[in-house]
């Protein structure tokens, strides 16, 4: 009898034992799946999804000094359907931009957690980020100007770009003779502006899942006459953006990088931009 007792305790000891064994196996397996966690958010963290779609075979590329200054360079880039190597097209452009400098925008890119200044709707900023371009529009007819590669509407006195918040409309540009009811007190009137709006092109900055406030009509176009910075839009000679819509391509599927000239460094790797 003791002896049938003595071996069931050991019995019981030893499966205490290997319990022991079982549950500090766990508690090591745990500590490095924690570490494997923290490690892959460390790594994301510091390497942000790139916002580059694989199909994408031109670029805008505009840099500034600062977040603050209102004056940058543009340059054009485009690859081939087999190379990711981006080769630059034409010489850089002076460009003029908001009179607040930049703040990041709503485009392709995500706003990294630290990301400050942001985009407001009447801050004065243009938009930083990775952006996909929209339709064209100028004063030429679709016979002066000639064949394009992308979409292009002839400014006509209807023609408006909404930046009214309360408006359903917001950040469109249509043809106010074709919307069944005008909800809008403020828009920018294209026809207006003959010089800074011979040649225009849209900006998808705030087009997806549109946040009111967060900024609206943001348009590659003509300097103005004055040589004044803007409430947010990118500008450039007339000449610079004659040249820009005869080489957009829709089929290329191309984008506007717009960042401060050391953000750009920083994010060059992971989004795999254009060596300047």
């Amino acid at each position: 009898m003791d002896s049938s007792c003595e071996m069931y305790r050991e019995q019981n000891r030893e499966m205490l034992r290997q319990s022991g064994k079982m549950r500090g196996m766990l508690w090591i397996l745990l500590v490095v799946i924690v570490a494997v966690i923290m490690v892959v958010i460390f790594i994301l963290s510091n390497n942000p999804v790139n916002p580059i779609p694989d199909s994408s075979r031109q670029m805008i590329v505009v840099t500034t000094p600062s977040w603050t200054a209102s004056k940058g360079i543009m340059q054009r880039y485009e690859c081939c359907d087999t190379d990711t190597n981006w080769a630059p097209v034409g010489s850089q452009v002076p460009i003029i931009l908001g009179r607040n400098g930049m703040g990041w925008g709503r485009g392709l890119h995500q706003i990294p957690d630290d990301g400050n200044p942001v985009k407001q709707e009447a801050d004065g900023k243009s938009p930083a980020g990775v952006f996909r371009l929209g339709e064209a529009f100028g004063f030429p007819t679709i016979e002066e100007i000639g064949e394009l590669k992308i979409p292009y509407r002839p400014v006509t006195e209807y023609l408006e770009c909404i930046d009214d918040v309360d408006s359903r409309y917001y950040t469109q540009l249509l043809e106010k003779d074709l919307v069944e009811s005008v909800d809008w007190e403020s828009s920018e009137r294209i026809h207006c502006s003959p010089n800074a709006y011979h040649y225009g092109v849209m900006v998808e900055h705030n087009t997806v899942d549109t946040q009111k406030g967060a900024g609206s009509c943001i348009i590659l176009h003509c300097v103005s006459l004055t040589g004044d910075s803007t409430a947010g839009c990118t500008t450039m000679s007339g000449a610079g953006m004659e040249k820009l819509i005869k080489w957009l391509n829709a089929g290329a599927n191309p984008l506007l990088v717009q960042l401060p000239l050391s953000v750009y460094r920083r994010m060059q790797r992971s989004w795999r931009l254009p060596e300047l």
